[in-house]
């Protein structure tokens, strides 16, 4: 992980696309903008990582004996 100190108003680029600026510091937060091209998606991590988890909850089979009934059916005929 690379750790840089910023100021207040500096900037980081990444890939000459990218620029996080701090916009605004206080006794316990720091806000960042972003600006990037529309092609790259933003999310805070934490939602980030709640939509990594709902997408692997809906590829789970939720019974394997529903999954059973349905290859029955699908095979009787």
């Amino acid at each position: 992980m690379l750790v840089l100190s910023r100021k207040l108003n500096e900037s980081i680029m990444i890939d000459g696309l990218i620029e996080f600026k701090i916009v605004d510091i206080s006794a316990n937060a720091v806000k960042v903008g972003i600006e990037a091209p529309m092609k790259y998606h933003i999310l805070r991590k934490e939602i980030f990582d709640m939509v990594l988890e709902e997408n692997r909850q809906a590829t789970k089979v939720k019974s394997s004996s529903a999954l059973e009934q349905l290859r029955k059916k699908h095979t009787k005929d």
